[in-house]
Order: structure tokens, then sequence, then C-alpha cells
């Protein structure tokens, strides 16, 4: 399954690192199919990261409210898992409040903010991390995690300016960065 669109021109910087397609949940006839592009930062660790992901929901239901409360708590549990993942640890929820997302037929987004560390070289690294989940006639996450520390206000910035610029595959016009 094709992960959502960014555009190129909010590349700059990143690099793709992990294209997957992913079967995060399944029970019974319901199964939801996640297509996901991730991207890092040539830093030192830990390094920045971004991903967009699109789910692809069957039976096919349409978002509704319901749903998307579902589809926003699975969210965060699996972005808690990923960071686990990445070695990110001690995480707590700082912050959830809504972001205009730049296509005018999504909904706006959920934005989660999560803090946490991450050791490196033995020393605890503080991180912050940013998931974001909405609705664009299917559902759409993007995100990622960055260290707290020198120019992270810039690495934030630039990671919020991806979140709000992710699109489903099929808008016409955006062209997306898929291999080096």
């Amino acid at each position: 399954m094709e992960p959502p669109v960014v555009p190129r021109d909010r590349l700059d910087g990143w690099t793709l690192v992990a294209e997957t397609t992913e079967r995060p949940f399944e029970a019974g006839p319901v199964s939801v199919t996640a297509g996901t592009a991730r991207y890092e930062r040539e830093t030192p660790p830990p390094r920045p990261f971004f991903f967009a992901s699109r789910l692809r929901i069957s039976p096919d239901t349409g978002p509704n409210p319901a749903l998307t409360r579902l589809v926003e708590s699975r969210a965060r549990e699996g972005f808690r898992d990923r960071l686990a993942d990445r070695d990110i640890f001690d995480l707590s929820r700082r912050d959830e409040r809504r972001l205009d997302v730049d296509d005018p037929a999504a909904s706006r987004a959920t934005l989660t903010v999560f803090h946490g560390r991450c050791a490196v070289d033995g020393e605890r690294v503080p991180v912050e991390a940013l998931l974001a989940v909405w609705e664009a006639g299917e559902y759409l996450l993007a995100g990622g995690a960055y260290p707290i520390g020198e120019g992270f206000e810039a690495t934030r910035q630039d990671v919020l300016a991806m979140v709000r610029c992710v699109r489903p595959p099929d808008v016409e016009g955006d062209a997306v960065e898929r291999s080096e």
C-alpha cells in the first residue's frame, strides 16, 4: 500500500530510510493496513526522524467520530511502541491540541506531544515526539521525534511543516520523495 505524499521540497535534509506496508490490527472481519514512509536526518544519535502513514480500514466504513477516537487512541499506543523500539523511554504525554493541515479537504489534526529520554553513549538525552492524526477521506498519521537541545526548535518547526503538508497519494500535482 502506497504511503501518503510528502512534497519533495519539504524533505530537504531528510533521507527516506524505510517504506513499509503493515497490518497493525486485525480482529475477525475488521483489519487495518498501514502504508508508511520513514525519513531520518543525518546527525549524530539520536537521529531525528519523521514518518507519514495512511490507513486502509476494511471493511470500508468511512471516517466517523467513534472510529476517529479509536484510530487516535490506537495510533498513540502504536507510536509509544515505536518510540520504545527506538530506545526512547520515560515517555509522558505533554500536550494535545488541534493542528491545521494544508489540505483544505482534510479535517484538523489531533496533535499529541510526548517527552521522553533516549540513552546515547551512557547519557540520557531528552527527546520530544509529535504524533498527528487526521482524516482526508482516509486516516493519515504523521509525526516524528528529535532530541531537545541546541537547534531543536528549528527541527520541531521542520517536522510540523512536514506534518501539515502530508496528503493522500491520489492528490494530483504533488511530487513525492521515494528513494535516494
